[in-house]
């Protein structure tokens, strides 16, 4: 019986403060990504991205997985998991080496990178990554790829990331409790930038501001490579707590609203369009003007941007970024978003739409699966770089009919 050939699937988890997410994925021969399967479910047991009940955690991970695996048709063994929160740190560091030989080989490159890592950080952090920018050697700057050439002095500048070693540990046991192995533990910006920014964006210099439902997270790129990272604790679920507060309505309700009605300019918004507001406890609800949820919604999304503007400039990048901002998540989404982020930044806004992966581009087509689909294509670097493949397991029998599967189980079960 001639063997089947294996297929390279990979698999993204994105452990969100509102949502997880599980999209299976096919790396094709010539490289790209088909989604196979998509499963989300609610996130309970998060807070601003990092686990408060691990119990919650859990169960959101098994849901959203089962239902990726079902549609996928097949057995997830391991995961590429993204990471967040307002422990993250990040910072620019540089080593330097001699050249053994002449001639900068595979060996010099890995010690020159342990030099750069060779940096004092706390104890309760680790190192998540090391982001080569950029190589010098023997004072020629701006070198992206040093291997083979010739040289005496190597000198490596490089982004580490950092985060808390428990809150990256809780995260993991999370994916382990459900009986998965973690591949890649991945800061969730950098995988957004994958699935959103253009080279060419990377290049001239790009701020991407990643607006989750617990943290806003930041990547600023220039000359092609990532020179500063930050985290914001404010982002979509203080919306639904300043609208829950300020229309006396139930969160639930609250974030319904906010997804349905809400405006972040309140220009936009026509007062003659009216909502209703379910009340609490048995009150009957009230109709609202939506410029009046505008005007609630506005100005916290007037401090986020805000934030973001006083972070760009405190990195020193405000001047590079000449292709502006990029704005992604599901709380870039609102309506108007883009409009006032114009109004603060004064520079060129865009609402990024994740690309660069096949199938299923209905669904898909919304920034909510930016850090998915971005995690898919750094797990496919990855693989490519440790020549590994396989993450996931497909069924090696033929899957069967629905009335098979009936059977067995009635047979099972019974």
């Amino acid at each position: 019986m001639a063997m089947k050939p294996v297929r390279n699937m990979i698999v993204a988890l994105d452990i969100g403060t509102s949502k997880v997410v599980c999209l299976v994925g096919e790396v094709s021969l010539d490289g790209t990504i088909d989604i196979l399967g998509i499963g989300s479910h609610e996130s309970r047991g998060l807070k601003r991205g990092v686990v408060v009940n691990i119990e919650s955690t859990v169960h959101s991970i098994q849901r959203a997985v089962e239902e990726a695996e079902l549609m996928a048709g097949c057995k997830i063994h391991s995961v590429s998991v993204g990471i967040a929160g307002s422990h993250i740190n990040s910072m620019n560091s540089h080593g330097i080496v001699a050249v053994r030989d002449g001639e900068v080989m595979e060996h010099d490159l890995e010690r020159v990178i342990d030099a750069a890592r060779a940096v004092a950080i706390p104890a309760d952090q680790k190192i998540l990554h090391i982001l080569p920018q950029e190589y010098v050697i023997d004072n020629q700057e701006g070198i992206r790829e040093p291997l083979g050439m010739s040289g005496v002095r190597l000198e490596a500048k490089v982004h580490l990331v950092t985060g808390a070693v428990n809150a990256v540990q809780n995260i993991e046991k999370c994916v382990q409790r459900c009986g998965l192995e973690v591949d890649n533990s991945v800061l969730e910006q950098l995988a957004s930038s994958y699935s959103v920014l253009t080279e060419d964006e990377k290049e001239l210099g790009v701020c991407m501001v990643d607006m989750g439902g617990g943290t806003t997270d930041i990547a600023i790129y220039t000359g092609g490579a990532i020179r500063h990272t930050a985290v914001i604790p404010i982002a979509g679920d203080q919306v639904t707590n300043d609208i829950a507060m300020a229309l006396r309505t139930p969160t639930p309700h609250a974030e319904d609203i906010k997804i349905k009605y809400a405006c972040a300019l309140a220009q936009l918004a026509s007062a003659d369009d009216t909502i209703k507001v379910p009340s609490v406890g048995d009150r009957p609800a009230r109709d609202l003007s939506r410029q009046a949820l505008a005007e609630v919604v506005e100005p916290r999304y007037d401090e986020l941007f805000t934030l973001v503007q006083a972070e760009l400039r405190r990195s020193g990048f405000e001047d590079l970024a000449a292709a502006g901002i990029v704005l992604t998540g599901g709380t870039a989404k609102m309506e108007g978003a883009v409009e006032l982020a114009e109004e603060i930044f004064h520079m060129p806004v865009r609402l990024a739409i994740p690309k660069g992966v096949r199938g299923m581009e209905d669904i898909l087509a919304s920034p909510i699966y930016a850090t998915g689909i971005g995690l898919l294509q750094y797990a496919k670097q990855d693989n490519q770089h440790l020549g590994e493949a396989v993450p996931v397991e497909e069924m090696t029998e033929p899957r069967p009919s629905v009335l098979n599967r009936m059977k067995s189980w009635f047979q099972g079960n019974f």
